[in-house]
């Protein structure tokens, strides 16, 4: 009898930078029988959600190899590495390189602020997805007194690009209509390459070399939006009208001791511009719960940033400690209350949301029809379930008709 060896599995967790490079680990792992857990460790729960992650895995799979990287590997390799289930801990800088992944050693894991270079082989095909993400950049310089992030992926390093170019030209003649660009902090492309190009000058690049139709874009820093780049996110039909902003906070007092570089005011007149240029742009934003030192004003300031910028895709965190991060280091709130005061904050943006989702009934969107069952998202980033069959990777035009369990429907126009 002939025995069949598993196809091997990659699960990533975490951001979208995560699942652009476990498409290209996935391209690297050939037949072998192995399952690849690309960790998070943006919070606590993500590091407890990779462990369980890891758990599951191995009694799922308990013939497979079980290999554990990403940023929560990087950070605490011998944690990992320890844990019985686990077989091998490859790094962040190591992951994306084929000699790792023909290795039998147990850890592979380098000193990441050492590394000057980003992914040289990104992936070229996303079969299974419609959309299709693309890295430009990695790490990041900034110091957050909350954030371990730049310990698992070391300081900020870009793609040139020509390589992002050729990339995305690939990706287009594979048959995806929609590319990401992400990055661990997007805004800050370029200083390190030849002319020190700026995020907006890739943007042009992009869409003047390649037939790409829509163009998104990952998290931005608000502060870092320049001229150029304002411009192409509101005045080019083929960059989406969607911008999520790394927001965090809307006190001032918080916002400071986060060591964010703007105020809360910088935000809301960055949102008025955005909005005042292009009226159907939807905002999308980062925001912390239960920061330490925040008091119920402080907390009060953050909930209504949600209506004075308009945040109708809001990603909202309880604040956790994360070892070795100045903030861990503050006055800690009592127990609970991030997590009172991240239900209030997503209660508040629930009800923006839908009073938003109910403002497109009647209006035609442009819908990449993303998984079964006909569903996608318009260039607003609303989730659209179509009422009638569609081809995945097609662009539908949708007339939206009704919001059915916070997700709009509608038929093709």
């Amino acid at each position: 009898m002939s025995s069949s060896i598993a196809a091997p599995e990659v699960i990533s967790l975490g951001c979208r930078l995560n699942l652009a490079e476990s498409e290209t680990i996935r391209t690297l792992l050939g037949s072998r029988d192995v399952v690849v857990v690309n960790s998070c460790a943006v919070t606590n729960e993500a590091v407890r959600q990779t462990r369980q992650a890891i758990r599951r895995a191995r009694r799922d799979r308990p013939s497979a190899q079980i290999v554990v990287t990403g940023c929560a590997a990087q950070i605490d390799p011998q944690g990992f590495g320890a844990m019985t289930e686990v077989d091998r801990v490859i790094g962040n800088a190591e992951k994306l390189r084929p000699d790792a992944w023909r290795s039998d050693d147990a850890a592979l894991v380098q000193d990441i602020m050492a590394v000057r270079q980003t992914a040289p082989h990104l992936a070229s095909s996303f079969s299974a997805h419609a959309r299709a993400f693309v890295e430009v950049q990695n790490g990041c310089d900034h110091r957050c007194t909350f954030c371990a992030i730049p310990y698992g992926r070391g300081n900020s390093r870009s793609v040139p690009a020509g390589a992002v170019i050729d990339r995305i030209a690939t990706l287009v003649a594979a048959g995806h209509r929609e590319v990401v660009l992400t990055g661990v902090d997007l805004t800050s492309y370029g200083p390190d390459l030849p002319g020190a190009p700026t995020l907006g000058q890739l943007v042009e690049r992009v869409l003047a070399h390649t037939r790409v139709e829509r163009l998104r874009l990952s998290s931005l820093d608000g502060v870092e939006i320049d001229d150029r780049l304002f411009a192409l996110l509101t005045q080019e039909a083929r960059v989406m009208p969607h911008v999520h902003l790394s927001l965090q906070a809307g006190d001032d007092m918080i916002l400071k001791r986060m060591k964010r570089r703007h105020a809360r005011a910088d935000s809301v007149a960055l949102v008025e511009r955005l909005k005042a240029a292009r009226e159907d742009i939807a905002i999308g934003a980062d925001l912390i719960a239960g920061f330490p030192t925040e008091d119920e004003a402080m907390a009060a300031n953050t909930r209504a940033l949600i209506d004075d910028c308009d945040i109708v895709h809001a990603h909202i965190f309880p604040y956790s400690p994360r070892d070795g991060t100045p903030a861990a280091r503050m006055p800690q709130l009592p127990p609970g209350v991030a997590k009172a005061r991240a239900a209030a904050l997503r209660e508040r943006a629930a009800a923006r949301r839908s009073a938003w989702l109910d403002s497109l009934v009647g209006t035609r969107q442009a819908v990449l029809v993303e998984r079964p069952g006909d569903q996608g998202h318009a260039g607003n980033f609303a989730a659209v379930r179509l009422s009638q069959p569609a081809q995945i990777g097609t662009i539908a035009t949708v007339k939206i008709d009704r919001v059915e369990d916070g997700r709009l429907s509608g038929v093709p126009a």
